[in-house]
């Protein structure tokens, strides 16, 4: 069974307006705290209001598919960017790689089980009875953690110790409430937490390669303004704050 964790899927504009004006970016979760730092910057620098509807790729892609309102969309991985490039949704001419990030293992702090865990061999232990994985079957993270998990020939025995989860930030929660002894979450999410620590970042051949791409919404309102906001997340201003957060800049202009 999915758990489902409360958690805040929509943030509205950051900075200026949000009136009708305001340009609509529907955008992984896990971009969440680097997006709006970057809506900042491209406010201040007069390019306009932004606002942010923060949720699983997944959902946002489905969100898309049935026609919501959005201008601009930031998926997690590939996989749901192609859903929506299929249905139509967005404009394949506009899609660029944008950035890259890497997973990682948290556990609660005071967590004596996790404090040993050290490589993925120790998800095996009997003494790790839950671990917090976005749903594998749907959520970017999940799908790239049960890609890595099979990469290193451990899923079978880890899947039953699988819990589930509506997102990415969802599965950070659920270790920083203690209902998990462990979770595999993005490298960017491990670092913004003060009750988990990271286990170990996942490198080397069986690391999953993470790519988040952006593309034009096809029914945008304010093409311009969303063609000016994609180039801006690859520019000058943008590109060392996602660096600030962790991510990989894969597309930059300069």
């Amino acid at each position: 069974m999915l758990l489902r964790v409360s958690v805040l899927s929509m943030a509205l504009a950051v900075l200026g307006s949000t009136g009708e004006d305001a340009l609509t970016v529907s955008a992984a979760i896990s971009l969440t705290d680097s997006l709006e730092a970057v809506a900042r910057a491209y406010n201040a620098s007069g390019g306009g209001a932004v606002r942010f509807n923060f949720a699983g790729s997944n959902t946002l892609a489905r969100q898309l598919v049935n026609g919501a309102p959005a201008d601009v969309f930031i998926s997690a991985d590939e996989a749901q960017m192609d859903v929506a490039e299929r249905a139509g949704a967005v404009d394949r001419s506009t899609r660029v790689a944008l950035l890259g990030n890497r997973l990682a293992v948290i556990t609660r702090k005071d967590n004596a089980t996790g404090s040993s865990i050290r490589n993925v061999r120790d998800l095996l232990r009997e003494d790790v009875r839950r671990i917090a994985l976005g749903d594998p079957s749907a959520v970017p993270a999940g799908v790239y953690a049960r890609a890595y998990l099979l990469a290193a020939g451990v899923w079978s025995q880890v899947e039953p110790k699988v819990v589930p989860v509506v997102n990415v930030r969802a599965a950070l929660m659920v270790v920083e409430n203690g209902s998990a002894d462990a979770a595999i979450v993005y490298e960017t999410d491990a670092v913004l937490t003060s009750t988990a620590v990271t286990a170990f970042v996942v490198t080397g051949p069986a690391a999953p390669r993470i790519v988040y791409p952006a593309a034009i919404v096809t029914h945008s309102r304010q093409r311009g303004a969303a063609e000016r906001f994609l180039s801006f997340l690859s520019g000058p201003q943008a590109t060392p704050i996602f660096r600030k957060f962790g991510f990989i800049p894969l597309a930059t202009t300069h």
